[in-house]
């Protein structure tokens, strides 16, 4: 799997999903260590979950309700639980996303 990822977040489960991760189980989160190759784009869909991440390399284009905002390293970005929103990126790009119940 791409990304520039520690061995131990290497060692973690594959998550089972739209896009390569590393998976973390936690007590009411799962966290993700995701990786995008330069032009996946994501259709739009809705989550159950509350999804917060950030950008470690690359950069996001997320778009909600029409509107595309651009994140890069550092950034961090809100998902809200049941809200629409596709996701493109451009380069290759690693994240780490938090999805909580």
């Amino acid at each position: 799997m791409p990304g520039k990822y520690p061995d131990k977040i290497r060692e973690l489960p594959l998550f089972d999903g739209r896009f390569d991760a590393y998976k973390l189980a936690a007590e009411g989160a799962d966290v993700l260590f995701a990786s995008y190759p330069s032009g996946t784009r994501i259709p739009p869909h809705s989550h159950a979950t509350d999804n917060h991440g950030v950008i470690i390399r690359g950069e996001l284009l997320l778009t909600i309700e029409g509107r595309v905002e651009r994140y890069g390293v550092g950034d961090w970005y809100h998902v809200p639980a049941g809200v629409v929103h596709a996701a493109e990126f451009k380069e290759e790009t690693d994240e780490i996303e938090f999805w909580f119940e």
